[in-house]
């Protein structure tokens, strides 16, 4: 506790409370210069046995971040650890990270492409990954916006659901769903979901709905990647099959820093099967 105070204090606004219950926390950390290029977002979950016999549970995410610096940086965080048994090492995590982008902001290193995607981009390259830290809740819900009017702002927000999360190898994928009628109502329980700041803070938010319109006797549906390639794509067509109509259904991912190939996809669906079944 004494730790997390310091901390806070510390870093002010860069240091984020994710979940206070689970011990779950996000320190945004930059190269210290007035215009920095160089940023990354450290997410740290603090097991039962820290500091005296655990380690923190960390993940480094930046949208430069590419395998061989990762690898570098966590062997580096690893060796504080080891350095350090038993010891509060959060701080000194922090400042060797700020010391890695201060070094890279001094070299000739070209500024981070940021653009979004997936930190699994070929599944064939374990090495090749990307991340993102920032909250894409913009990005996310902007393609709503051109097919929603304002004569219906005032459209109800439906209940949500929340479903079981699965975790494998560090990563942890939950599924979110809604009945809606109009896009206006995905708009709405969109935003609603990125009020918290724990899914807001998830490496993806995958999302798929569709909406019957009886008058046309169509479908009305779409989908989001958000970053992690062809996942909307395949969540829509799991609705299809299951023929599902007027309903959202979204799927938070946080990503653990262990690669999980495939299987991601197969963990996406089974979320958005068990929550469409219950």
């Amino acid at each position: 506790i004494d730790e997390i105070e310091a901390l806070s204090s510390i870093y002010g606004e860069d240091w984020c409370v994710v979940d206070e219950d689970e011990k779950i926390y996000c320190i945004k950390i930059s190269d210290c210069l007035d215009q920095p290029k160089w940023t990354l977002c450290l997410q740290v979950i603090l097991p039962p046995g820290y500091p005296a016999a655990e380690p923190p549970i960390y993940q480094l995410n930046a949208p430069w971040l590419r395998g061989q610096d990762y690898m570098e940086l966590a062997n580096s965080l690893e060796e504080i650890y080891v350095q350090n048994l038993g010891e509060s090492i959060l701080y000194l995590w922090v400042e060797k990270i700020r010391e890695v982008l201060i070094e890279k902001a001094q070299s000739s290193d070209p500024e981070p492409d940021i653009k979004k995607t997936s930190e699994e981009v070929d599944e064939d390259d374990g090495e090749d990954f990307l991340l993102d830290y920032e909250p894409i809740q913009e990005d996310a819900i902007k393609m709503l916006n051109y097919v929603t009017s304002e004569s219906q702002e005032d459209e109800e927000l439906p209940s949500i659901h929340h479903g079981n999360p699965i975790t494998d190898r560090r990563s942890t994928f939950q599924a979110h769903l809604a009945p809606v009628v109009t896009t206006r109502q995905v708009k709405r329980v969109l935003e609603k979901l990125y009020e918290n700041k724990k899914i807001a803070s998830a490496t993806h938010n995958i999302y798929a709905y569709r909406i019957y319109c009886e008058d046309k006797q169509t479908f009305l549906q779409d989908c989001e990647d958000d970053g992690e390639t062809a996942a909307g794509g395949r969540l829509l067509h799991l609705m299809q099959i299951l023929n599902v109509h007027n309903v959202l259904v979204v799927v938070s991912r946080w990503y653990g820093g262990i690669l999980l190939g495939p299987d991601r996809f197969k963990h996406i669906n089974n979320c958005a099967r068990n929550i469409l079944v219950e």
